[in-house]
């Protein structure tokens, strides 16, 4: 059952469009049966959404990710979603967190909690029944507002006040919040940038940078998901221009050496990044002469995958660049080999960090986008077939050495040639 005072004191009034998009909210991605299994568990069970959806709604943002928090315990909510054949998994169990999963849309359900001991990284946790207490060990009043699937909110710190006048205030002890978990400071950074209308808090300042050593404690994979949500061409622009976050975040992330760059950015160019991702607009930031880009993907173990793409375009780079570096024919081999999404990264590199608009690089950008790839015409079957020749080691350097010329003759190679390079 609800606390008469919940009901009374932090319920907060809501504006009619929260309200709507709250109850689409739980029609669309279907939460009503999570809501209604939790809610009609016993006369005190409850469910509510929490956190960044709720902010997001409120600010009338996307909602990429769905938060719930419960007055129940995960063994109960496993028992519950079990018996409504509701997929779940147990993403942290121990810490109280189940993720459900109905048509595509996760829901990440954890109970109510108190954070016994914290290291900064990991915590020891209680779970609690006590909605306020859960709000107590968040880490700032626009992250801890809570609803019903109706639109009621739960609003114990000010949040909705703080999000609509623009303070990123931490909850209580900035210090003590801090200390709990040194994400924060990067959390504080990104929140800083997307909804401050203030100039920082000295105090919040002075507790950051007296606790930055703390981030040695973080594992790469949360710093590294964190910085993914930073990433973006909005906030990075907003970073470039601010002196206090671009100071802490420089600190953080040392290898990120160009964001200044994005403060100068003009209209073509912001609509090209609009379209690029964490990848490319990455590689804007690090790359170099020197091994900065190396260093940066090694340190935070990046997927062979975004490895190699970031590595095509430093390597290409770090070569002597001049008006013949970009004619088509050459792009044509780059095309081959590396592949479309290689080809208009560089592209767009070039494009990105020139000070005029070049159009022949813009056309040539779109020609790639759509030019369908090169096929190698001959095949080894053919050769075998022809010439009489086993498969084998010989054979695979007779195949190659036809592609090389077909590749540079511009994807053209005679009957002629291909004699030629068998009889040799």
């Amino acid at each position: 059952m609800k606390s008469f005072l919940d009901k009374i004191f932090f319920r907060s009034n809501n504006l009619d469009y929260i309200i709507r998009d709250i109850k689409e909210l739980t029609k669309k991605t279907s939460a009503y049966k999570i809501f209604d299994a939790i809610n009609s568990y016993n006369t005190a069970s409850e469910i509510r959404y929490v956190g960044g959806c709720i902010r997001k709604i409120i600010n009338k943002e996307k909602i990429d990710d769905i938060d719930l928090a419960t007055n129940l315990e995960p063994e109960k909510v496993c028992e519950i979603l079990k018996k409504e054949n509701i997929n779940y998994f147990e993403t942290g169990i121990k810490h109280g967190t189940v993720t459900a999963i109905i048509n595509d849309f996760k829901f990440e359900i954890t109970s109510l909690r108190e954070d016994i001991s914290t290291d900064g990284r990991h915590a020891i946790v209680k779970f609690s029944k006590d909605w306020r207490e859960d709000s107590l060990r968040r880490d700032f009043t626009i992250n801890a507002i809570y609803s019903d699937d109706k639109g009621n909110l739960f609003d114990p710190h000010n949040g909705v006040n703080d999000l609509k006048s623009g303070h990123v205030k931490f909850i209580g002890d900035t210090d003590r919040r801090i200390k709990e978990d040194y994400l924060r400071i990067i959390r504080y950074i990104r929140f800083f940038l997307n909804y401050s209308r203030h100039p920082h808090n000295l105090e919040t300042i002075r507790n950051i940078k007296i606790n930055l050593i703390g981030i040695e404690k973080l594992s790469k994979d949360r710093l590294l998901n964190e910085l993914k949500k930073i990433i973006k061409l909005e906030t990075i622009e907003k970073l470039s221009k601010d002196k206090t976050s671009l100071e802490l975040f420089s600190i953080l992330f040392p290898e990120l050496k160009y964001i200044k760059n994005f403060s100068k950015l003009d209209l073509h160019q912001k609509n090209l990044l609009k379209v690029n991702d964490f990848i490319f607009l990455l590689s804007l930031m690090v790359i170099d002469e020197t091994d900065n880009a190396d260093y940066f993907l090694f340190k935070f173990n990046f997927s062979k995958k975004d490895q190699k793409r970031i590595k095509i375009i430093d390597n290409f780079y770090k070569k002597k660049i001049n008006s013949k570096t970009f004619d088509e024919i050459n792009m044509n081999k780059l095309f081959y080999y590396y592949g479309r999404e290689a080809i208009v990264d560089i592209l767009n590199y070039r494009i990105i960090n020139l000070k005029k608009m070049d159009k022949n690089l813009i056309d040539m950008r779109e020609l790639f986008q759509k030019k369908p790839m090169p096929v190698m015409p001959i095949k080894a079957d053919e050769i075998m077939s022809k010439y009489k020749i086993s498969e084998g080691e010989y054979l695979g350097s007779k195949l190659k050495l036809i592609e090389e010329k077909w590749v540079n003759n511009n994807f053209k190679i005679s009957d002629r040639q291909v004699d030629q390079i068998i009889e040799n």
